[in-house]
């Protein structure tokens, strides 16, 4: 059963150097209206599906939090299912935090963005305003503008004339995409921190060009009044020649070093894997495409650009060690450097790709740790569902995003998430639930049947087979109401929409974050010189 744990312990339990993990059960819109700052999102909506990656350690101290509504305490009970048995929950949620006079921070990947800006700020990294580059353009000047994104982002929206390059593979990339030592590079993203973070990379590792961090990004190109491009393709060859590769990796490696990055042989990782006493995270800082052609079990994929934007999608633990892999010891000393600047313990594996594989890096779970089973619900098909609806001998219930039900949804359903559903469903009532993922509405059918329900079931297909099979469709704008979406954050909506308000108070958000820091939170990172 877990433990009671009250702010002011846990604020101690953050700086006593043991690993510890912190996890907000809140749904996404909840968790981004203010949580603690090293707080570790992870939905009740998913919880069990997401737990045995951010946390691989059942006996690691686990902390989980909630609004004081209960959530936490559920979510403790299926994680004591699973074996974890370092449980605790934070007495009275996010609130008991902030009354105990400490701050909830908005937004998501706060820790990696606020580190951003300390970089700007203690670097002074070169940044060009969006006037400015758009006057270089028009007098006609020679330069490169890189998108330090994933290829998805940029083809969303982009600076006209960009280059997609995330992060991660700028070091390996830039030469090829800027041969002439003398253009000028501008990096951009679409508001701050990936900027930043890219001119400051190019920077470190010796790249000649002048190099600057385009001011705010997309956001703030669209904020001057300057269009965007849309669909645009372009994006690094991917051809590295050998003998680059090589001289490359002998300046990733001083680059890591300098920073404090350690290089570990295959084998003492390997062994790693059975240390009871410490959390071990491998990740491959490859591309999906190369990670998908040629990965390596039990290491997770991590594109390296994005590890460092969003560490909190991987790492759960505050104090683990992390073991980076790629193929060419390029892309993973310099994400690793930037990992040890965010306060990480981190390895580069020695020998990258080819020597990882003389072992098995497939982790043994420790023996209490049970994997999860669900049991698949019963299909209902679209044609027998709408038939039992005539009859109103069944409910239906869209576990979907909050915004893709009020966009259509069946007439009937009601719009519910997992912390909400057994509230929601009718008793004594056959439930059919519509997901766009069967093991989401398996965690649900779970909280529906303590609740006492035995008749659950999943609609075929989802709404797409619905909507195939011609079946009525329903549009409510204003239904659920915006205080029920606690699955979406309206702090972010509308900033690459057209919507200038929001992308001024986005970046001003951006902009304010190191401004709430208190010394415990900035003594994590280690902003290092050149």
């Amino acid at each position: 059963m877990a433990a009671d744990v009250d702010a002011a312990t846990l604020k101690a339990w953050l700086s006593d150097g043991s690993e510890i993990a912190v996890l907000d059960t809140r749904e996404h819109g909840q968790y981004g209206m203010g949580h603690l700052f090293f707080a570790v999102p992870l939905p009740y909506s998913r919880f069990e599906l997401g737990l045995p990656a951010l946390v691989p350690n059942p006996a690691v101290r686990l902390v989980l939090c909630d609004d004081g509504d209960g959530v936490a305490a559920r979510a403790a009970a299926r994680a004591e299912e699973l074996g974890y048995t370092g449980l605790h929950v934070l007495t009275g949620g996010a609130e008991a935090w902030r009354q105990a006079g400490y701050t909830l921070y908005a937004g998501v990947n706060v820790p990696s963005k606020t580190f951003g800006e300390l970089v700007e700020h203690e670097r002074h990294t070169p940044r060009v305003t969006a006037q400015a580059l758009e006057a270089m353009r028009e007098a006609g000047e020679n330069f490169v503008i890189v998108d330090g994104r994933p290829f998805a982002e940029f083809h969303k929206m982009n600076i006209p004339g960009g280059i997609c390059c995330p992060n991660g593979e700028l070091a390996l990339r830039i030469r090829d995409i800027v041969p002439d030592p003398a253009t000028p590079i501008v990096v951009n993203c679409a508001g701050r921190t990936r900027s930043i973070i890219g001119a400051q990379l190019l920077i470190d590792f010796g790249v000649p060009n002048p190099v600057y961090a385009l001011e705010n990004g997309t956001q703030g190109w669209s904020l001057a009044g300057l269009r965007l491009e849309h669909g645009a393709s372009r994006r690094y060859s991917g051809q590295i020649h050998a003998r680059d590769a090589a001289g490359l990796a002998a300046r990733a490696r001083a680059l890591a070093e300098r920073r404090g990055v350690g290089y570990v042989a295959p084998g003492v990782a390997h062994g790693w894997l059975a240390d009871k006493s410490r959390t071990t995270y491998f990740l491959d800082v490859r591309t999906d495409e190369e990670v998908g052609a040629n990965g390596l079990p039990g290491f997770g994929r991590a594109p390296g650009g994005q590890l460092i934007q969003a560490t909190d999608q991987w790492v759960g633990l505050k104090g683990a060690r992390l073991v980076l892999v790629d193929e060419e010891l390029v892309r993973a000393p310099v994400v690793a450097g930037w990992l040890r600047q965010l306060g990480h313990e981190t390895y580069v594996l020695a020998g990258g790709i080819a020597a990882a594989g003389a072992y098995s890096w497939r982790r043994r779970g420790p023996p209490n740790l049970q994997p999860l089973s669900l049991d698949p619900l019963r299909p209902i098909a679209p044609a027998e569902l709408a038939e039992a609806l005539k009859g109103e001998t069944v409910q239906v219930i869209d576990l979907r995003a909050s915004m893709a039900f009020r966009n259509g949804h069946i007439p009937q359903a009601r719009w519910s998430i997992r912390p909400r559903v057994a509230a929601a469903a009718a008793p004594k009532t056959a439930i059919v639930l519509v997901a766009d993922e069967p093991p989401v509405a398996a965690l649900a059918a779970l909280d529906l049947a303590e609740a006492g329900h035995e008749d659950i079931r999943l609609l075929a297909g989802g709404q797409g087979a619905w909507c195939a099979a011609g079946l009525p469709v329903a549009a409510t704008p204003d239904l659920p109401a915006d205080p029920d979406c606690i699955d979406f954050l309206f702090f972010t909506h509308g900033r690459h929409d057209g919507n200038p308000e929001a992308a001024r108070q986005y970046l001003a958000w951006e902009t304010g974050l190191v401004g709430q820091l208190d010394a415990q939170e900035r003594g994590v990172f280690r902003v290092a010189g050149g």
